[in-house]
């Protein structure tokens, strides 16, 4: 089947077609490291981890996956002062937290994981090839400044479908030296109010690289001078996509070939922002909520979609998670953990949807039926039907990263420990049977008080035609 990938560039889906046949090379922007990672933050991630792993397991792919890390910037430079702290612990300090966040919910290690302060090399080599071409030039205010001369590059403003002339000023570095409002910043020559240590000599003066070269400079320097797929936040597509697409391409670069774009997380329809406070911070959220459910709420809708959090929004995907782990426990009870099979197939629907611009729900959808269909195995006793099932499953479930039975999530991916479950089970399944009893015995009195006990445990038994099934009652929100 064929991998249809919505292009932000072209504005509709195109096959996607690798530039080197089995191999991928994928760059997407990650964070500035101002602050701690909320669930906002990391949707990107988890959007790009879920496609890395459907273009592995799905096509075979070897992917190459280059993750920058934005360490030095104005907003870096301000948090720091306002701190009274040195800007590059600060920078470190959440680049750690950042990472922390990033394997607490389950993505994949970047192949190339950069700092923009590593590649300064690189970066200048991008502005004395822009100057040469005749794209950009040096401030004549002898402020230190370089910038992106955007009238020189007809085909500015493609990526976002903008006029230049409808475009706002960019607002990156004073405008007293630019030519043109709408210039902008490729290097910002060195100020006195900022630490010298945040300041590197170049041809043009001191000073420290804009944040649109970094990613320019740090793509080709690991993917080369065209890949293949390059991601990020909407938010990102202009200025700062539309910014390094102009710079690469002026420099005689291809750079990427194809541009996706992931929507945000919002709350009452506005973007997820830092005026919520740290409750939706990873490391608070897992206080209460396990792992795999943030992933689960993260991954479940289309990730060029908004995702609106609300209160409940992970208790639903907690519940989510309870059934899929539930059904694997119960078919594989011999398993600790479980790694996906490579050998086992993947089913024809779940794969048609990720093929189409990685339809999530679709397939997810598609487990969920699986689950089903596994249940149903379990209450006939068709066991060995529903380890098929479940191995199936545990197939489905690695490639969005949400395997319940992974190692990744230690033990009991979902609300409880699974031993603690497994004995639960067994003390569940004898008052149900006791209760059975009483039943058939037409001793409705005894049935009623053992279901009534239950209930007040926090144990919901559901009576179906092949008997009773039990679950924890979900909590109000």
């Amino acid at each position: 089947m064929t991998l249809r990938l919505h292009d932000t560039a072209t504005r509709e889906p195109r096959d996607f077609e690798p530039l080197t046949p089995g191999h991928v090379g994928m760059y997407i922007c990650g964070l500035t490291t101002q602050g701690a990672p909320h669930i906002g933050h990391l949707r990107f991630a988890v959007a790009f981890d879920v496609l890395r792993r459907w273009l592995v397991r799905g096509h075979g792919y070897d992917v190459t996956l280059v993750r920058n890390v934005t360490d030095i910037d104005d907003k870096i430079l301000r948090r720091a002062a306002d701190s009274d702290e040195q800007w590059w612990a600060l920078s470190y300090r959440n680049e750690r937290l950042t990472s922390e966040a990033l394997d607490t919910l389950g993505v994949l290690p970047a192949t190339y994981e950069p700092r923009a302060t590593g590649h300064i090399t690189e970066m200048v080599t991008l502005v004395e090839m822009l100057v040469e071409a005749g794209h950009a030039y040096a401030a004549e205010d002898g402020s230190g400044d370089v910038y992106f001369d955007v009238r020189s590059w007809p085909t500015y403003g493609q990526l976002s479908n903008q006029s230049l002339d409808d475009m706002v000023a960019a607002d990156d570095a004073d405008p007293r030296g630019k030519r043109d409002p709408r210039d902008f910043a490729l290097w910002k020559g060195a100020k006195s109010d900022e630490p010298a240590t945040a300041s590197w000599p170049t041809p043009f003066g001191a000073g420290r690289p804009g944040w649109h070269l970094e990613c320019s400079a740090m793509a080709r320097k690991y993917l080369g001078d065209a890949f293949d797929i390059h991601g990020g936040g909407i938010d990102l597509r202009f200025p700062h996509h539309e910014n390094e697409q102009a710079q690469s391409h002026a420099a005689g670069l291809g750079f990427a070939q194809y541009w996706l774009h992931n929507g945000w997380v919002t709350v009452r329809g506005e973007k997820m922002g830092k005026s919520l406070g740290n409750a939706l911070e990873v490391s608070a959220l897992t206080r209460t909520y396990a792992p795999l459910t943030i992933r689960y709420f993260l991954t479940a809708a289309h990730y060029r979609s908004m995702i609106e959090y609300h209160e409940g929004s992970l208790e639903e995907a907690g519940a989510a998670v309870e059934r899929i782990e539930g059904f694997l426990r119960r078919a594989l009870p011999d398993e600790t953990t479980l790694e996906a099979d490579p050998t086992v197939a993947i089913p024809d629907d779940f794969a048609a949807s990720m093929d189409d611009d990685l339809g999530v729900a679709g397939a997810l959808a598609v487990v969920h039926e699986h689950v089903r269909r596994g249940n149903i195995a379990l209450d006939d006793g068709d066991r060995e039907e529903a380890a098929v099932i479940a191995r199936t499953v545990v197939a489905m479930t690695d490639v969005l990263g949400l395997n319940p039975l992974s190692a990744t999530w230690g033990r009991g991916a979902g609300s409880t420990d699974h031993e603690l479950v497994d004995a639960l089970d067994a003390l569940v399944q004898l008052q149900v049977e006791t209760r059975e009893q009483a039943r058939a015995a037409r001793d409705f009195e005894t049935a009623d008080k053992i279901r009534d006990a239950l209930t007040a445990a926090g144990i919901t038994v559901e009576d179906t035609a092949r008997g009773a099934r039990w679950s924890l009652a979900k909590k109000e929100s």
